[in-house]
């Protein structure tokens, strides 16, 4: 039984035979209407999950959901992270929740940032103890690569928000809910992404509106940050950090191979400058957090800090191999060159059918290699 009297209905575990860990479970899923949050529900839907939980405050988005994919398991509930009493009751005998929700958009953030740190530094604290309220076995938070020294208002926010999950987990080592922190890149095809605005343009005949050539970026689909998460799942202590290792390409690059996608490689581009708050690259692990970082393959697991607050640990014990280490970041991972992303891109199903629209359409669009070729877990640089 959890906190709140329900029966919770746990996982059958990763070593139970055919079962997927979260097969038999109720998982809630904060921004649930978003990119990440419906394809998460579907595979929580796929896997047997026993119910998913969406809360959101897009009513029209919840009605477009619930109509797609007319599953009694999915329940909705219209609220916002800011507001207590609505997290309270999405979670509701829940096993485990995905926190999704957020204020992504950088520019909007800039122009807002009151807003940013009300729904995702307020609202992640929100989330976390209403999980540890109802009893959820863990909590993942869905972190950003802007959250490694931010330089604008949202990447800010992310930051804070990953140190109120941090904090938790040291308040609270034994207390039954684990939380823990995923950070990612640029996913592609998100709500968001570049890569819907460049096929847009292409497709209208307007040329590409491009920041910054050189500009570089790591490229992660929807399904890999999915994976994230369930490893996260998975294996996370209180306080982890994960990062999923990717590749990365330059925007003119990516702004290019989108272009030779959809048939017309010389499609023009227009380089119209940095917006507010962006960097010219991106960084998934500071090098202080790469020093106590745990290769695990495709993914880094960085522990929390589980250190007191005994101030005088701070000046008499430091860490000497911090120094030694370099950021992980867009501009020393393994760079992608046009052919890569071409084929990288073409692992997702959206640009896969845009392109076939346009084979039908007589465009001379390339043929592309086996997806395994270019996958973004190949070897980084480490």
């Amino acid at each position: 039984m959890n906190s709140t009297g329900a029966s919770a209905r746990m996982p059958a575990g990763p070593d139970a035979p055919g079962a997927h860990p979260l097969a038999g479970a109720m998982i809630a899923i904060t921004g649930g209407t978003g990119s990440f949050g419906s394809t998460m529900a579907r595979r929580l839907l796929d896997v047997g999950a026993a119910a998913v939980h969406v809360l959101s405050r897009d009513e029209a988005k919840q009605h477009d959901m619930r109509v797609a994919f007319a599953d009694p398991r999915l329940r909705f509930f219209l609220g916002d992270v800011r507001d207590r009493d609505s997290v309270d009751a999405a979670l509701v005998g829940v096993d485990h929740v995905f926190h999704a929700a957020a204020l992504k958009q950088v520019p909007s953030c800039e122009f807002f940032p009151q807003q940013a740190v009300k729904t995702n530094v307020t609202g992640s604290h929100h989330v976390i103890e209403a999980a540890h309220a109802a009893g959820a076995a863990s909590v993942v938070c869905l972190s950003t690569d802007k959250a490694v020294y931010p330089v604008n208002a949202m990447g800010m926010s992310k930051a804070l928000m990953e140190k109120t999950a941090q904090a938790f987990a040291r308040q609270h080592p034994g207390g039954g809910t684990t939380v823990s922190v995923t950070r990612y890149g640029n996913v592609m095809y998100s709500r968001g992404s570049v890569i819907p605005l460049f096929a847009g343009q292409v497709l209208a005949g307007t040329p590409m509106t491009v920041t910054d050539p050189s500009m570089t970026r790591f490229l992660m689909s929807l399904a890999e940050s999915v994976d994230l998460v369930e490893h996260a799942f998975v294996h996370a202590q209180p306080g982890d950090l994960f990062v999923r290792k990717a590749p990365a390409s330059t925007v003119g690059v990516l702004a290019r191979a989108v272009a030779t996608v959809l048939g017309v490689p010389e499609h023009p581009l227009e380089v119209i400058g940095t917006r507010h708050g962006e960097k010219r690259h991106e960084t998934l692990l500071s090098r202080e957090e790469k020093s106590s970082a745990l290769d695990e393959g495709d993914y880094f697991r960085v522990p929390v800090d589980a250190r007191s607050m005994q101030y005088e640990l701070y000046f008499e014990q430091g860490d000497a191999a911090a120094t030694r280490q370099v950021d992980y970041t867009s501009a020393g991972t393994r760079r992608l060159d046009l052919r890569q992303t071409v084929d990288l891109l073409h692992t997702l199903p959206e640009i896969r059918a845009a392109a076939a629209r346009r084979a039908a359409a007589g465009y001379a669009v390339p043929e592309f290699a086996a997806p395994a070729e270019v996958r973004a877990t190949d070897p980084v640089r480490r």
